[in-house]
């Protein structure tokens, strides 16, 4: 597949899950007259005790960073590259490396499960962005991907730190 193509797709691919991380309007309520917009935060609020909590933080920032270089790595055509970046950083193979284990018993159940399917997810983009390497096909590991950012927003849609 040439390059440019691969351009194209990532670029689609961006424009299409974009709308996932637009607010919804039922989470907004806009002040009158001001101009100003006040949030309503209606997320669960998750208590850390504080050393684990910015550990937490912190691993979310890496799997973003994460992210970007899969997507770096898709659009060079290095499918090997975002198969081994996504396995290591944010698959199953990772949850020892990121404490999963200490820091599960702190999230609510929910929470616990969005976590495990988006390091089910990263594990299954591997898998697909090694296929892509073999084929030359690259949209199943870009659907792959978009589960795995899928949980992303659905877990930060949901939780957050207080």
């Amino acid at each position: 597949m040439k390059r440019t193509t691969v351009v194209r797709i990532l670029l689609g691919w961006q424009l299409a899950i974009s709308p996932l991380f637009a607010a919804d309007d039922n989470e907004h309520q806009h002040a009158h007259g001001a101009g100003e917009a006040q949030l309503q935060d209606n997320r669960q609020v998750v208590h850390f005790p504080e050393q684990l909590r910015a550990h937490t933080l912190a691993n979310m920032r890496h799997h973003l960073l994460t992210l970007q270089q899969i997507q770096e790595a898709l659009a060079k055509g290095w499918f090997d590259k975002a198969s081994e970046i996504a396995e290591q950083r944010l698959g199953l193979t990772s949850l020892k490396l990121h404490g999963a284990q200490e820091v599960a018993q702190y999230m609510p159940e929910g929470m616990q499960r969005i976590g495990t399917e988006m390091h089910k997810a990263a594990s299954r983009f591997a898998i697909e962005a090694q296929d892509a390497s073999a084929t030359g096909e690259i949209r199943p590991a870009l659907e792959a991907l978009s589960r795995v950012t899928r949980q992303c927003v659905v877990c930060h849609s949901a939780y957050r730190f207080q």
